[in-house]
This record gives C-alpha cells, sequence and structure tokens, in this order.
C-alpha cells in the first residue's frame, strides 16, 4: 500500500508536500485551512523584527499569456493563461507577539502537522545576529517544528536582508550559526537563485549548522511595460523596483538549481520549490534528490491554501506509488534521486561522432590528457 508519510530532518511529515511561506500563510485561518484541506506542513509568511511599511496599491499579481498568441500582461482577461506571479510584497508586518500566540494555538490544535516560521533579520553586526536569536527562540517557544531562514528575498527595502545575505558566503554562515548556538529545532535555509553560484552559499550554510537548504525562492524581475501608456503595469507614482517572479516560468531554472545542489551535496537534505503546480512538477524535484517541496503560486491561485492542489498532489504521488509496486516502490525513499546522476557537463552528452569528439576542442592534446599507456605507466 502507497505510504506517503516521509521524515525529513527529523521530522515526520504525513505527506512530502508543503504550503510554502507567502502571502497567504500570515493568516492563522489560511494555516489552518491549509492542513483541513491536508497539506503536510506549512512555512509561515517571514517573521521579523524591524519595522515593515509595503508599498501602496497591488502586492502580486499574475503575468498572463494570451492563448494561442503571444502577449504577455499582467492584465486579468479571457482567453489568457497564468505563468508566472509577480510580488513585491515584504515579509510580515505584523509584529512577533502577534506571532507568537498564533503560532501556538496553531500547534495546539494540530500538533501532528508540521509547522515552520520562517524568520528573518539583518546581518553585519552583533545586533542583527542576536536578533536572529532572539526570533529563534521565540518561535520555537511557540511549539514550531521547524526554522526557515530566509536569506532569499529579492526586493527588501533594506540591504542588509533577504537576498542580499544570500549572495554572501560568510553572512550564510555567520547569520546560520548564530540560529544554531540556540535552536532547539531543525533549521533550514531558504537561498536565492539570482548568485552565480549556490553550491557555494549553499556549502557556507551547511558549514553554519543548517540541517537544509529550500531552493529556489522567486527570480529577481520587473513588470512589463504597457505598450499604451508606457508605463509599468505596476507602479507607484510611475516607479516600479524589482519584485519576485514565482509560478510556472521559473520551473526550469529552478530544477537546475536544485540539481546543483543535490549533486554536490547528496548526503544533505533539500526542500524544493518554484513552479509546482501539480505532482508532475514536484515529481521532477523528488527525482533530484528532494525530500519535500513546497508550492506557492498555484496555491494562491486556488482559493488561497490550494485545497485542488494539494488533492492532486497526493493523488498523483499515490498513483505513481502503486503503479511501480512491482519495483518495490512503497514511499518517497525508494525514488528520491533516482535521476541525479543524470544531469551532467554538456561535454558528457553523446555526439554521432564520439570517437572524434574531444569536448569543443580541435583534438584532443588542446583540452584532454592522453590516457597512459602500460609502458609510459
Amino acid at each position: 500500500m502507497a505510504d506517503l508519510s516521509t521524515t525529513f530532518t527529523g521530522i515526520r511529515f504525513e505527506n512530502p508536500f508543503l504550503l510554502a511561506s507567502a502571502p497567504p500563510t500570515e493568516s492563522e485561518s489560511n494555516i489552518v485551512r491549509a492542513y483541513e484541506a491536508g497539506w503536510g506542513g506549512v512555512v509561515t509568511k517571514t517573521i521579523g523584527l524591524h519595522p515593515v511599511d509595503n508599498v501602496r496599491g497591488p502586492k502580486t499579481k499574475f503575468l498572463r499569456m494570451d492563448d494561442g498568441g503571444s502577449r504577455l500582461s499582467m492584465t486579468k482577461r479571457p482567453g489568457s493563461t497564468v505563468v508566472a506571479s509577480w510580488n513585491w510584497e515584504l515579509i510580515s508586518d505584523k509584529p512577533l507577539d502577534w506571532w507568537i500566540g498564533r503560532l501556538s494555538a496553531i500547534k495546539k490544535a494540530w500538533p501532528n502537522r508540521v509547522l515552520v516560521a520562517s524568520i528573518m533579520a539583518g546581518s553585519g553586526n552583533d545586533k542583527e545576529l542576536r536578533n536572529w536569536q532572539v526570533l529563534t527562540e521565540a518561535v520555537q517557544d511557540a511549539g514550531v517544528d521547524a526554522i526557515e531562514l530566509n536569506f532569499s528575498c529579492p526586493h527588501m527595502d533594506r540591504v542588509d536582508m533577504g537576498a542580499n545575505v544570500g549572495k554572501d558566503p560568510v553572512l550564510c554562515s555567520v547569520s546560520t550559526q548564530a540560529v544554531k548556538e540556540v535552536a532547539r529545532v531543525p533549521v533550514w535555509v531558504k537561498l536565492t537563485p539570482a548568485t552565480a553560484d549556490i553550491v557555494e552559499e549553499a556549502r557556507a550554510s551547511f558549514l553554519g549548522g543548517a540541517d537544509a537548504i529550500s531552493s529556489s525562492n522567486t527570480f529577481p524581475a520587473l513588470p512589463p511595460i504597457d505598450p499604451v501608456t508606457l508605463d509599468f503595469e505596476v507602479n507607484v507614482d510611475g516607479l516600479v523596483s524589482s519584485g519576485g517572479l514565482g509560478g510556472p516560468a521559473i520551473l526550469a531554472q529552478s530544477l537546475a538549481k536544485m540539481a546543483q545542489l543535490t549533486q554536490a551535496f547528496p548526503d544533505h537534505e533539500f526542500s524544493g520549490l518554484g513552479g509546482i503546480s501539480s505532482f508532475d512538477q514536484a515529481l521532477s524535484y523528488f527525482l533530484l534528490g528532494c525530500g519535500t517541496v513546497q508550492v506557492a503560486t498555484a496555491a494562491m491561485l486556488d482559493h488561497a491554501i490550494g485545497p485542488n492542489v494539494i488533492a492532486g498532489l497526493k493523488a498523483g504521488m499515490t498513483a505513481l506509488l502503486e503503479r511501480n509496486a512491482d519495483r518495490g516502490w512503497r514511499s518517497l525513499a525508494d525514488f528520491r534521486g533516482l535521476r541525479r546522476g543524470s544531469v551532467v557537463a554538456h561535454s558528457q552528452i553523446g555526439r554521432p561522432g564520439a570517437a572524434d569528439y574531444h569536448g569543443g576542442y580541435d583534438d584532443e592534446a588542446e583540452g584532454y590528457a592522453r590516457e597512459l599507456t602500460k609502458a609510459q605507466g
């Protein structure tokens, strides 16, 4: 019989599907609705200590493409399909005290569902490192099962936060270490994909003590410009700033980031996100080696918390396990990482004239050392 349960960073999940940190998970009622719908876990909207003042107007929009056409616009219209989400909302504007009572109440009501607190502080000085610890101690005392460090928000109004931490291996390591000094629950680090080599930031985070890496958060992006008004489709007084692009459009890029991570650290744990709306996409992350996956955009488009999405995810995984029962597949552990080794350097992909191929060089001597013969050896 198919078993959807899994253990990730020492925590038992009823299923490996989580509602990701996003605007809907700032609401206590939405978190409860997510559990009622069947999600194995929820990651809260990011909690901080600094003052948060969001921009005027819409915070989240959806990029749509005309069916059978080429128009890309955030204008909601018939005959179009959502290809991405875009948001420039900051972290939660609710104070820590507001969160603590609600986190505690949720865990008391739902002790067997996983609750992960996303937190964020600044970097570069002892005060901010202490802020990371204050947040950690508060949310774990409230009963959360794990903590996710937000090193990945691409549009913070402070330069010492979010993705600016996630682009700096030293800040990743030092901030993670500060949290681990006081943490009694597993610590996940959510990294930005907007970096030259995400493996370096992951390595630094693991050295700091991270129990898992979550990837990918949204990619930095601007809204389209309206060809009639010549204004950005989202703006405040004509001005715009980079926000985060998520949803189906980032699936392929996020998978590439995850492949880098799971190949570099095959013995570590990873939570995959970016572009998941059905089990087909979730499966890609599992086959690369992820132990859990997280969903945001698809859930927001489905009654905010994705009741139909989670039903489809669970049904899809059940069907996969049942189809492969003759191979001995009973749970995620039986197929996790199955395609991790299939991602190789371009030069390792087969060529029609394999005998004469030398990795793009004119001859073997330019880029490849010849094998030693027995006589030479």
